[in-house]
């Protein structure tokens, strides 16, 4: 399997859009390819299942830890290509400068190389510069540059002037590069909007690629771990409703993964569409999303009247960000309006325009997730927290109800996880 980690000099430099780019690129030449996405990102892994038809998983060395990371990756083997979306620049990460977290870090544990985006527009020779910068620094991280993207090309001479200036100083060679005048992808405050907002648009016409370089800046990466054989089954007769809808649609693949292994059957239900809680279902996971985007069909919604019930019953629910929020009392959104919720949980949520909250979280536990939101609570001072956590958000404990803004990666802690899936006092 060739192997290769897509990242970029910093955020916004087009990095997405060429990883989409390259998704359809592969298709074109009829190999088949899985998708990744390095960090905690819901919605570009979205984006990559549109084109290939098949979930994209988070590698995260942070949140998920390396070898999680390596086995995830080695169970997609089968494929002709792997590639890796990395998060924001190359060296961002949760620690220092190409710490744990960080793109570099991923790929010095996964050993495969690293093709690098530029936003080429307004440089020529100046590439050259900017790219030993970042191919020495990789290098100190026991990590290689294999070949260069460029983005926002004015012409197909301004292509050759940055693959001479690579060129003559022996950097990574320009593999491709994308017009200046691509399409683009539509975005919103929390980033790009979801595939259900528009379609994927058609990139390859503005798309240039060298073969023989582009081909040679891929890895043939095998991992010889032992797949784990799974001996539990912490959740076996369970069976776990999982929200899942428009504005409830961020879920990590490997969530519902470790879900089924441990012997959970999950039902998916639409808050939107005023599904009720399935009437065999022992759990419930409100997943988060977008709920702001959907506050008025949400808020005549016909799944609070079973939702109620459930909770009163004393079955367990685990809400994440704007699963939490649908629980509340109201949902006020950025125009002020003020919309009814299910109104099982006496607080409010506010949107606003600039971030709330964003980081890797840690239960004392062990488990491990990540919190990012634009929106606060108001009206939670004297309800009871239920996660145990250093920073961020410890959530509400109502009942059996466990709600807080974290989304947790669940297999960083099974037996917790497991726990709250199932009837305690």
């Amino acid at each position: 399997m060739k192997t290769a980690l897509l990242a970029g000099t910093n955020s916004d430099c087009g990095k997405t859009t060429l990883m989409l780019t390259l998704l359809q690129y592969f298709q074109s030449k009829q190999q088949t390819v899985s998708a990744f996405k390095a960090g905690c990102d819901f919605i570009d892994p979205m984006w990559h299942q549109v084109i290939t038809g098949k979930p994209s998983y988070n590698l995260d060395t942070h949140m998920m830890g390396a070898e999680a990371c390596r086995l995830q990756i080695q169970q997609n083997e089968q494929t002709d290509f792997a590639l890796i979306e990395g998060v924001m620049g190359l060296f961002d990460g949760a620690k220092g400068v190409g710490g744990v977290g960080s793109s570099v870090d991923l790929a010095h544990e996964l050993k495969c190389p690293v093709i690098l985006v530029v936003d080429a527009s307004g440089m020529s020779g100046s590439i050259a510069a900017l790219v030993s910068g970042f191919y020495e620094f990789a290098k100190q991280k026991g990590v290689t540059i294999s070949g260069i993207i460029a983005n926002k090309v004015g012409s197909a001479y301004h292509a050759e002037l940055l693959s001479d200036a690579l060129r003559d100083y022996e950097l990574p060679p320009l593999i491709a590069w994308m017009e200046r005048n691509s399409e683009k992808l539509g975005s919103r405050h929390l980033g790009l909007k979801t595939p259900n907002n528009s379609n994927v648009p058609n990139f390859l016409p503005f798309f240039h690629v060298h073969e023989t370089a582009f081909n040679q800046a891929f890895s043939d990466v095998v991992y010889a771990f032992d797949l784990p054989v799974k001996d539990t089954q912490l959740l076996k007769n369970t069976v776990i409703a999982v929200s899942k809808d428009e504005a409830c649609c961020f879920i990590y693949p490997a969530n519902l993964d470790w879900l089924k292994a441990e012997g959970a059957k999950i039902i998916f239900f639409s808050p939107v569409a005023g599904d009720s809680i399935p009437e065999n279902a022992t759990a419930v996971w409100l997943t988060g999303g977008y709920p702001e985007l959907f506050a008025e069909q949400l808020s005549q919604s016909k799944t609070w009247a079973s939702l109620k019930s459930f909770i009163n019953e004393g079955k367990p629910v685990l809400a994440e960000c704007g699963g939490a929020m649908i629980l509340g009392k109201e949902l006020v959104d950025l125009d002020g309006k003020r919309w009814a919720m299910a109104n099982i949980l006496p607080y409010v949520s506010v949107m606003q325009t600039r971030l709330a909250s964003l980081g890797y979280r840690e239960e004392k536990s062990g488990l491990r997730g990540h919190e990012f939101h634009y929106s606060k609570r108001e009206n939670d001072e004297n309800l009871t927290p239920c996660f145990d956590v250093e920073k961020g958000d410890a959530g509400i404990r109502y009942k059996n109800v466990r709600a807080s803004y974290v989304h947790w990666y669940f297999a960083t802690a099974p037996e917790i996880v497991a726990k709250y899936m199932k009837t305690t006092k």
